[in-house]
């Protein structure tokens, strides 16, 4: 069962990054996926803090969820944001993301 979600989540990079060349590219083509398909905004907790992740950003090495809490923005890398139960739509390329990266 576990190889076939590989097998999936392999596709769906293969999908994201089909024209690129290098780790950039294929970085800049799974941020492009996860920011069309990825139903934003949506709450998480974040160290027992519930937090809502307002939008998905592309940093020179990563790929970043803005949250925020009431007046107060946090950047959190998208390889360690918890995700919600039930997550939302979308988060197959998060997983796909993580996967890429070998997490």
């Amino acid at each position: 069962m576990a190889s076939n979600g590989n097998a999936v989540l392999q596709a769906m990079i293969e999908e994201a990054t089909v024209d690129a060349y290098g780790d950039d590219e294929q970085l800049t083509g799974l941020f492009t996926m996860i920011e069309e398909h990825l139903a934003v905004p949506f709450t998480t907790t974040v160290l027992g803090v519930e937090v809502t992740v307002r939008k998905i950003d592309l940093t020179a090495d990563t790929i970043v969820a803005v949250c925020t809490r009431g007046r107060h923005r946090q950047r959190i890398d998208l390889l360690d944001l918890p995700l919600p139960t039930p997550a939302p739509d979308g988060t197959a390329w998060i997983d796909a993301y993580r996967h890429w990266a070998g997490r």
